[in-house]
């Protein structure tokens, strides 16, 4: 081996052209106002460089950008395993491994938070907002490409791609990716993982330019405000009590990339595991790397407090402000990665569907995140639909920079809701997750699961307007209560007292007195009924979350 050789350098020129690309991004925003204002978020436009790169490139030398020499050898017969990697392959497993290594990161953090049974039902609430989001983007892109390879026989294209719909826009690029590798490998969906890709880009660009489109007719109508404040962060946003020192015998950064890995290294044993056994399912379970990693994160948790319980670790291991920080680089360089990932040219039999789902699933969200938020969160209603909309074409963090446009110090529960919703988001979407692997295998499998998740979305639209479908029993519950002299906030399961709060200029200083308790109550210990306790998920205005 000599270092003189180009494959030797072939990881550090990838990741090198990568980060290049997003400072080059961050700079044009920052000295471009018609980028300012796009809110595109730096990953996503940096990606869009290198893609228009890369295009460029094809048409010129014949070849995309990243299967130039200097980042790998020529892209390998994909039935060839054991070939070195091409650039753009090289790509695709970094938009990969990074969901996966985000997402335990994100999951690893150290957090529980007393939340009252009122805001409590709101987070489920939001949850249960989210998973039908999914549904109702997987039921109109499934009704779309039904229609286009079904009836219309669009050469190369599936009746179940339309599921990438939800992928992409819902969770953005590595879902996208690893759902449209499922299908391209396994289902005969030619350019599947392309076609992933380039529905995560175009969500991408829905939320930024969507956002900005709400927020400038809002404005002018007198809506909502920009607001320029910002929160203030303190020592706590850093550090929190008796943690490891920042440096010692091993750095404490270098703990927490090392607790991640492990983590990881646990999930691909146990997908390898399964992977033997049933052999047929092999890409399907190893599509599912970020769950698998995500729910190994709660023993892990568990195993380190029962270690501080008993005294056999001293001082706290996990660092919430680095783990955020290692989630962060993992989704940006997953976003950049994926977004340059995309071969354009291969999408040239594709493009009249792309652009049927964009629009399609930017009107079905639009709407039904608008109608939710009006219903369920009036109080806020501005607030909740730009952190919904740019969660649902984007990813949370394109929500969260939407939502800091008019509420920048996090006066409203908005910001709350988008983080700690993802423990019901994946209660309730994980099983539907497994149709997707079923909806490939023919039209007629592609239309049952059309319809199973058409039957899903009423069926969750009824546990989300509960109140509503049935005021009767709701309103003798309240009776019952009242007789006892129990209030709804204590109680937490009317939402009537929503009609009476101040509009949204008021709001911080509500919520700020609803959480206030008074002195001699803070003085006694808190009742189990208080308040209901949820493991918190990652700070969803710090990394840019896709969840399941």
């Amino acid at each position: 081996m000599s270092f003189a050789e180009l494959n030797i350098w072939t990881f550090i020129m990838i990741f090198a052209t990568l980060l290049a690309s997003m400072l080059l991004a961050s700079t044009l925003k920052r000295f471009l106002p018609f980028l300012q204002k796009s809110l595109i978020p730096v990953s996503v436009l940096g990606g869009m460089i290198l893609l228009v790169i890369s295009t460029i490139v094809y048409f010129a030398a014949g070849d995309y950008l990243f299967n130039l020499p200097v980042y790998g050898p020529p892209a390998a017969d994909a039935s060839d395993t054991d070939a070195a990697k091409s650039g753009m392959q090289v790509l695709e497993m970094i938009t990969y491994h990074c969901l996966g290594i985000g997402f335990i990161a994100s999951g690893m953090r150290n957090s529980k938070k007393k939340f009252t049974k009122r805001r409590a039902g709101e987070i489920f609430d939001s949850g249960v907002t989210t998973v039908n989001g999914y549904l109702i983007q997987a039921f109109v892109g499934l009704i779309i490409t039904l229609i286009a390879a079904w009836a219309i026989k669009t050469p190369g294209l599936i009746s179940a791609a339309g599921l990438l719909l939800a992928f992409g826009f819902g969770q953005g690029t590595g879902q996208a990716l690893n759902y449209g590798k499922i299908y391209e490998n396994t289902y005969g969906f030619t350019g599947g993982s392309n076609f992933g890709l380039t529905v995560a880009a175009l969500g991408f660009l829905v939320a930024c330019l969507g956002g900005v489109v709400y927020l400038n007719v809002m404005r002018k109508k007198g809506k909502i405000k920009i607001d320029s404040t910002a929160q203030r962060s303190t020592l706590a946003d850093y550090e929190d009590e008796n943690e490891i020192p920042a440096v010692s015998s091993m750095d404490k950064m270098t703990v927490q990339v090392a607790i991640v890995l492990a983590v990881y290294a646990i999930s691909f044993g146990i997908m390898y595991g399964l992977s033997a056994l049933l052999p047929g399912l092999a890409d399907t379970l190893f599509g599912f790397n970020f769950l698998i990693g995500v729910l190994l994160t709660v023993p892990a948790k568990a195993i380190l407090n029962k270690l501080y319980a008993k005294g056999v670790v001293k001082k706290r291991v996990i660092n919430n402000y680095m783990m955020d920080r290692i989630s962060g680089l993992a989704f940006d360089l997953m976003i950049v990665a994926g977004v340059a990932a995309i071969q354009l040219p291969l999408l040239k039999d594709y493009w009249l569907v792309l652009l049927l789902l964009a629009v399609a699933g930017t009107i079905v969200t639009f709407v039904y995140v608008n109608f939710v938020c009006k219903k369920l969160f009036p109080s806020y209603r501005n607030e909740q639909f730009l952190a919904f909309f740019g969660m649902l074409t984007g990813t949370a963090s394109t929500g969260m920079i939407l939502l800091r446009e008019i509420d920048g110090s996090y006066r409203t529960p908005a910001s709350e809701n988008l983080v700690y919703q993802s423990l019901p988001a994946i209660v309730f979407g994980f099983p539907l997750m497994f149709l997707a692997p079923f909806a490939a295998k023919d039209d007629l499998s592609a239309l049952i699961t059309c319809i199973i998740v058409g039957v899903c979305f009423v069926a969750f639209n009824i546990i989300l307007f509960r109140r509503s479908v049935f005021k009767k029993q709701y309103a003798k519950a309240a009776a019952r209560r009242a007789a006892k002299g129990i209030t709804d906030e204590e109680d937490g399961t009317l939402r009537e007292a929503d009609k009476t709060l101040p509009p949204p200029a008021d709001v911080e200083a509500t919520y700020a007195a609803a959480e206030e308790a008074p002195a001699a109550e803070s003085a006694a210990p808190p009742s189990a009924d208080e308040g209901a306790e949820i493991n918190a998920p990652p700070d969803a205005s710090e990394t840019p979350d896709e969840r399941p």
